[in-house]
């Protein structure tokens, strides 16, 4: 049979995914450990992820767990950065700091062959890091002038003033931290930290070629962790009318804008409508904001739409860098095109160039064992579990236009929208 090469191969829309449920163990110190398996790539990563105490009512100074977690690759009591440095750089291995609104935590990610040399060290960050005078000066420092630099980027101020008016100053996903809150962090703050608070509710996320002997040993080397449980309030909130925010820079040739408003869970019935009237609107390169605005405009170079992902507070935003004198009709824009959706029924043509995107980028994120332990973490940290994916990927093969009309014009509504201009 000869190949026609000419002809594209037939796409086929698979009816279901099939993703390895995660093997779970606890340890004796309660720490719960999720494992899954990765026989084809001699490879580890294992993650260390705990809440944030904001996320369990505790409020520290905003920055005490950036610089504590940082400085912990800056020496342990035997021994210093430069050694530690030269020992994992030895065994291609490298460490991250995970330090978000949510959770903080440290991974290793090193090879299969020196997993159990590895190991020992990596855990030493957790008790014996020492947290140097000096380095904590020179981390001070080079933070101050980030956030210096950070704030003179329109589209870094627009969306922290965003944040800030979406979830209230008051909430740590609203904060905004500033050079006061750098000079506020002295070395007592991290000692105290470290020791009483860092690990609360931790869990271990594990990904690699490893056997049970292995697991054995990720067990005995963090059951003595000290660790702290505690009960998390969820937050609630909620859409209320705010009036636009315009930080004007003259200097600025364009704005950066945000407009948006808090989300339903991932967990209701009507979320998958959302995320795929999302896509339409402004979640992909063909998307309709990006072809009036961009492609028959010519306004920005780019504009979208996402979901922003929490916990319990999903929220939805539409973000653009604007030329100045274009900035009204780009928003005028905006919500035109949020009318149309809301009120017109999507064409067949578009419904299925939307859900075979929808589909191939849907897979595509599950493309190796490393995306799938991220994939896990994401909904399991979000009280759901795989069964959540194969939920998505029915909906998109079966939604219909009239779903995706009605979840729009339920949810996002123009008098709830935060409305965000810096430039």
């Amino acid at each position: 049979m000869t190949l026609n090469r000419s002809l594209a191969p037939e796409f086929k829309i698979p009816e279901d995914i099939s993703l390895p449920k995660p093997t779970k163990r606890t340890l004796k110190n309660g720490v719960p450990l999720f494992f899954i398996p990765t026989t084809a790539v001699d490879a580890v990563k294992l993650e260390i992820n705990t809440d944030t105490q904001s996320m369990v009512g505790d409020l520290e100074k905003k920055l005490v767990a950036y610089f504590t977690l940082h400085l912990t690759l800056e020496g342990t009591k035997t021994k210093n950065s430069e050694v530690l440095d030269d020992f994992f750089d030895t065994y291609a291995s490298e460490v991250d700091v995970i330090s978000n609104f949510e959770h903080n935590g440290l991974s290793l990610l090193t090879t299969t062959k020196h997993f159990a040399k590895v190991l020992p060290v990596f855990r030493s960050l957790f008790t014996e890091a020492i947290f140097p005078e000096k380095e904590l000066v020179k981390r001070k420092s080079q933070k101050s002038l980030s956030i210096t630099i950070q704030r003179e980027k329109n589209s870094v101020q627009a969306s922290q003033l965003f944040r800030n008016q979406l979830f209230d100053q008051g909430h740590s996903y609203g904060q905004i931290v500033t050079e006061e809150d750098v000079d506020a962090i002295v070395r007592e703050d991290l000692l105290a930290f470290y020791k009483d608070s860092l690990w609360i509710n931790p869990e271990i996320f594990v990904t690699g070629n490893l056997n049970e002997t292995a697991l054995d040993l990720i067990a005995q080397t963090f059951e003595s962790l000290p660790v702290t449980f505690k009960e998390i309030e969820s937050p609630v909130f909620s859409n209320k009318a705010k009036a636009r925010i315009y930080e004007n820079r003259e200097k600025s040739l364009q704005s950066s804008l945000r407009i948006g408003c808090h989300l339903i869970p991932k967990n209701h019935p009507d979320y998958f409508a959302l995320y795929v009237f999302n896509t339409f609107l402004g979640g992909y390169f063909g998307s309709r904001l990006i072809k009036n605005i961009r492609e028959e405009k010519g306004h920005t170079y780019g504009i979208y739409s996402s979901i922003g992902s929490l916990k319990d507070a999903d929220y939805w935003v539409v973000m653009a860098d604007v030329q100045k004198q274009f900035l009204e009709e780009v928003i005028g824009e905006i919500y035109k095109e949020l009318d149309l959706l809301q009120s017109e029924l999507i064409s067949d043509q578009e419904l299925e160039v939307v859900r075979n995107y929808m589909i191939g980028n849907f897979l595509s994120n599950f493309s190796s064992a490393f995306d799938l332990i991220d994939r896990f973490k994401s909904i399991h940290q979000a009280g759901l579990d795989f069964g959540f994916f194969q939920r998505q990927l029915d909906f998109i093969r079966s939604f219909n236009p009239e779903e995706i009309r009605a979840v729009g014009k339920k949810y996002l509504k123009k008098e709830n929208m935060v409305e965000v201009i810096v430039g």
